[in-house]
């Protein structure tokens, strides 16, 4: 199976000034097409040749394993926003934050605090347990939850290149930031799936 990098549900310019065009291009253009391209190279003739991004990220490891998730990864985060996200989120998502933590502000500060202390490299994830219960998670470098049973249903990429050009090494304002884009009707759906 050959892997595709997915078009982008808005327009490379439609996140700005939150995301701008111009990290777009390199976060997705050229990042993003990199993992898809280095997962091409890596699968043919190995068990994984035919395989799911799912099941690369639950079985594999090594390269095959780093650029299939960075792939699923990617397109999770980038599929998670809107140009006319952000703003509180309404529905069952809101119903299962506030059971699990309490409001939503508790929830953005705790999720946002994971993201802004995971060292180094990675993601900060909003998962939900096999008891339905959420929970928020840091994975460093291509780690996903679904290495863990657990399913994704919200993601802010940490690692420089998805904020470097917009914010320097300032990723406590990145994180900021990425509230005002967050579909919560994307949101909704994946709690609920």
């Amino acid at each position: 199976m050959k892997f595709e990098l997915p078009e982008l549900p808005y327009a490379l310019d439609a996140l700005s000034p939150i995301i701008k065009k111009e990290t777009l291009e390199f976060h997705y253009g050229k990042h993003h097409q990199a993992y898809v391209n280095n997962l091409n190279n890596l699968i043919p003739g190995t068990e994984f040749e035919n395989a799911s991004l799912e099941d690369i990220i639950k079985k594999s490891n090594g390269g095959i394993f780093n650029n299939g998730a960075q792939v699923w990864n990617h397109t999770f985060y980038f599929e998670g926003f809107s140009p006319a996200g952000g703003g509180a989120p309404t529905g069952e998502i809101l119903s299962a934050i506030e059971k699990n933590f309490g409001s939503f502000q508790n929830f953005k500060d705790e999720f946002s605090k994971a993201a802004a202390t995971l060292f180094g490299s990675g993601w900060a994830w909003l998962v939900k347990k096999e008891d339905g219960s959420l929970a928020i998670t840091q994975e460093s470098n291509a780690g996903n939850p679904l290495r863990s049973g657990l399913q994704p249903i919200l993601t802010c990429d940490v690692w420089e290149h998805a904020y470097y050009l917009d914010h320097q090494n300032r990723r406590p304002d990145y994180i900021a930031n990425f509230w005002e884009i967050v579909d919560w009707n994307i949101i909704n759906e994946r709690l609920v799936k």
